[in-house]
């Protein structure tokens, strides 16, 4: 199943979160029928997201700044400024479980969200909206939290499992520490996680020439990007996508 074959509806115009002066729609369809899984997996491949229990791509008028892409796990290697980053973090204690929202984790979200992302939609939510965010997925999902030598809950990532690879669905942190860089650790660490289940990629969302927000993903080289001729290897700074990768 792909999901050319699922009903597609087109999203409401509305003002772009990620470019100023640029309107956005996506393309949506509900992950229902007999296999789920099996739709989202061909949905991601082909460059859609998950949120809750639809899957969606932008297509907007006249716009075509999202690009979908993955990290090649096999190729990969961190940076120096990266390998800081995993260093800094090194002693945090990961734990993979279903998720399930709580309120320790609904306290560090809306401390995340009031901090680093105000008036952004989501520093409204109440517990409920947040553990739909959380719980509210008809595919693999798992959660990830992060906890410092006293138990305390530093981080908590949402990713899904997505066939060829893993998919980061939303993370947040806590926003007192910006040295840290847990933003970039979660990242890393669910590439290593992915490397040692033998899965070749990771999959980060749409990468947004001009988004200071979605800057960072350029960091994860080397990258791939979904382009007309498939994915294939992909430089930010020239907005180049090669042939289609194996």
């Amino acid at each position: 199943m792909s999901p050319r074959t699922v009903p597609l509806f087109g999203s409401r115009l509305r003002a772009c979160p990620y470019l100023p002066g640029r309107e956005e729609r996506n393309v949506i369809a509900e992950l229902n029928g007999p296999d789920p899984q099996g739709l989202y997996e061909a949905a991601v491949r082909a460059g859609f997201r998950r949120s809750h229990d639809i899957i969606y791509r932008p297509a907007c008028p006249g716009c075509d700044a999202c690009i979908p892409i993955r990290v090649a796990i096999g190729r990969f290697r961190p940076r120096r400024s990266l390998a800081r980053v995993w260093r800094r973090n090194a002693a945090l204690a990961a734990t993979v479980a279903p998720p399930r929202a709580t309120l320790e984790q609904y306290a560090l979200f809306s401390s995340y969200q009031t901090r680093r992302h105000p008036g952004g939609g989501m520093d409204g939510m109440g517990f409920h909206e947040f553990r739909e965010l959380m719980e509210s997925s008809p595919v693999g999902t798992f959660s990830v939290e992060f906890r410092d030598a006293q138990d305390g809950l530093q981080a908590v990532m949402l990713a899904d499992e997505a066939g060829d690879g893993l998919s980061a669905v939303y993370s947040f942190f806590d926003p007192d520490d910006a040295t840290r860089g847990l933003g970039t650790f979660m990242v890393l660490w669910l590439i290593e996680h992915a490397r040692a289940r033998n899965l070749p990629h990771v999959y980060l969302g749409y990468w947004i020439e001009g988004s200071a927000k979605m800057s960072y993903k350029g960091r994860f080289r080397p990258l791939e990007a979904l382009g007309p001729a498939g994915w294939g290897p992909f430089e930010p700074e020239c907005r180049t996508i090669g042939t289609e990768s194996p």
